[in-house]
Formats: C-alpha cells, structure tokens, sequence
C-alpha cells in the first residue's frame, strides 16, 4: 500500500503544480485586463477633462451674457451680475448702497438699484453675443 500511497502523493503534488500554475497564468491574465483597465479609463478621463475645456473655453461669452442678465434683472440690486463679470469693485459698490443707504432712506436706494439693475439685465440680454463679449468681457466696461 506504499506505492500507493506514493503514488497518490505524486499525483497530488502535479495535480497541485497545475493549479499553482494555471492560478498564476490566471493572475497574470487578470493583472493584464486591470492595466489595460484603467488605461482606457485615464484616457477616457482625459478625453473628457480636454472636451470640458474646450466646451468652458468656447462658451464663456454667451453663459455670462445670459447668466448677468438674468442676474442683473432677477437681483440686481445686490450687484451679482457685476461679480458674474468680473467686476468686483462695481458690485462691492452696488450691494454696499443697497445695504447702507437703503436702511438710511427706508429702502429707496434699494429699489433704485434694482431698477438700475433691471436697465442693465435688459441691456445685456439684448446686445448681441460678440457686442457683449466684446463691451464687457474684452473692453471691461463696469457701468452702463
């Protein structure tokens, strides 16, 4: 029975060579898919990240032009549409006669620089894109 017994232990340890190579190609394999894996999704990253630019870079004219209009109609008063450009001064000035002279006169020169804020939305919103662009975003004009 010792043969056997030895027999049964050589088939055994092939048996368990096979596997420990066969477990290895697998792991090989699997370690190869996850490498081409995340290649494809960094690439895929990066497509994404370059065409976010692209879409930013290309579009900042008419999404500001829409965005201080509405802005600037909607709450006017507070100077946001002046922050949305750029123009950190004129809408400092803007919400700070709001705030202070607004509780001063009881709310008139609020309702003053949401009337002004109005002229302005309507003003943006009708210029045209590159007028806009052009008036606002290149030749930094703050008033009017």
């Amino acid at each position: 029975m010792s043969n056997d017994n030895k027999d049964l232990g050589d088939d055994l340890n092939d048996m368990l060579g096979d596997a420990k190579e066969n477990a290895k190609k697998a792991g090989e394999k699997i370690s190869k898919s996850a490498k081409e894996f995340s290649n494809e999704a960094k690439e895929s990253a990066k497509e994404f990240s370059d065409g976010a630019k692209e879409v930013f870079e290309k579009s900042t004219g008419e999404n500001k032009k829409i965005l201080a209009g509405v802005l600037a109609i909607l709450l006017g008063a507070f100077g946001i549409h002046k922050f949305v450009l750029g123009y950190n001064k004129e809408g400092l000035i803007i919400l700070i006669i709001t705030i202070i002279l607004g509780v001063l006169t009881c709310g008139v020169a609020g309702w003053v620089m949401g009337i002004l804020g109005l002229i302005e939305g309507i003003i943006y919103l009708t210029k045209s894109d590159a007028e806009f662009y052009n008036t606002y975003q290149v030749g930094k004009k703050p008033w009017f």
